[in-house]
Formats: structure tokens, sequence, C-alpha cells
């Protein structure tokens, strides 16, 4: 089993192996019943109960619902970064940035329609429903800047992470729309959100 990543939301680290799995089962718990009752209606007695755990346990690591989405959107950017690596470690070097951006995209796509939870919190940006703040992007394109340099054997620098957040957040606020528009997502508007970045890459990374 993979550990949890140590969120900053956590009260207490686990250290040992029975924490962590207790952990990962308090986190499934939260992903689940955000998909079945919402953020609003979530409570971390009932997480406790899902994840048969004492609610004491719950709160060893967590003060409140809101931290405990705060982790799970930590999670899911640990995940995630590492479903993007492995597409990438398959492709080899072909393709340069285009199969990178088709890995971070398709990626995205594949965690919005399977991961428990994602749609509500994905990377932290949209708990309250509907919030939109910055920082989760400015933390996804941090993260692709790290992952993807050396794939593109470019320097990690502010350029290259200015090029990575536009394409963050013009990919995020496309890809939000489709699924307003349609539960799997309108493959029309991903298309197009598609084109607009290689577009704008083409221009960025050529």
């Amino acid at each position: 089993m993979k550990p949890v990543p140590h969120a900053t939301s956590l009260r207490r680290a686990p250290v040992q192996r029975r924490s962590a799995e207790r952990l990962t089962r308090i986190l499934d718990a939260c992903a689940d019943l955000l998909d079945e009752v919402g953020y609003d209606a979530l409570s971390t007695r009932a997480v406790a109960q899902r994840a048969s755990v004492p609610i004491g346990s719950v709160y060893r690591f967590f003060g409140n619902k809101r931290q405990m989405a705060d982790a799970l959107a930590q999670r899911n950017l640990e995940r995630y970064s590492e479903r993007v690596t492995r597409r990438l470690r398959q492709a080899g070097g072909d393709g340069g940035w285009r199969t990178a951006m088709d890995a971070v995209l398709d990626e995205y796509l594949e965690m919005k329609r399977t991961a428990p939870g994602f749609s509500l919190v994905d990377f932290g940006n949209q708990i309250p429903v509907g919030a939109r703040h910055g920082e989760p992007n400015h933390r996804v394109a941090d993260r692709l800047t790290e992952l993807l340099s050396g794939y593109l054997d470019r320097e990690p620098d502010e350029d290259l992470r200015r090029v990575f957040l536009v394409a963050v957040e013009t990919a995020d606020t496309l890809v939000h729309l489709a699924f307003r528009v349609a539960p799997e997502g309108d493959e029309r508007i991903i298309e197009e959100a598609r084109e607009m970045l290689r577009a704008y890459l083409a221009r960025a990374l050529d």
C-alpha cells in the first residue's frame, strides 16, 4: 500500500503502518461520501462510520471536514502526478510537449470521470462548491513544471512555470464548462480545449 502524502492540513502525520492505513480509509470514506451526499451534508461522524474507525481517529488527523477535504485534494494531486508520470514513462521520449499535453489532459479527464469525490474537490478549488480560488492551479502548475521539465529538456524556470500556469487555468475553466454541459464531459468542448492548448503551447514551447 502506498503511503498517504502528509498533507499540510493533517493535525498529526501517520507514523506506523496501521495509522497510515486508517488515514487511507478515512480519506476513501470522505471521497465516497462527497459523491453521495455532497460537501454541505458531509460530517466527520459519517466519515468515521463509513471508514469503520472511532470518531476520535478522525479528529486525530483532522480538526474539521474542510481539513479532510484539503487532505483529499492533496492526495488527488499526488495520484494525478503518478498517473501522468506513468503515462509519460510508457510513451518514452517520443512526441515532446504534445505527448505530455495529452497525458496531462487525458489523465485529468479520467480522474474527473472515475475518482471518487474528485468532481467536488479535485486539487482543492471546488470547496465550497463553486468556489474558484487560484492557489490550487498554481500548485498544479508548479508540480507540472517539476514533472515535465526533464521530459521536455527545458529549464524549470519561471518562464516554463508561467506557460504551465496559463495552460492549467485555461484547461481548468474549459473542462469545468464541459462537465457542466454533460455529466461525462462534453466531447466537443473538450476537443476545443485541446486545440486551444495545442495552439498556445506550440507558440510557447516549439
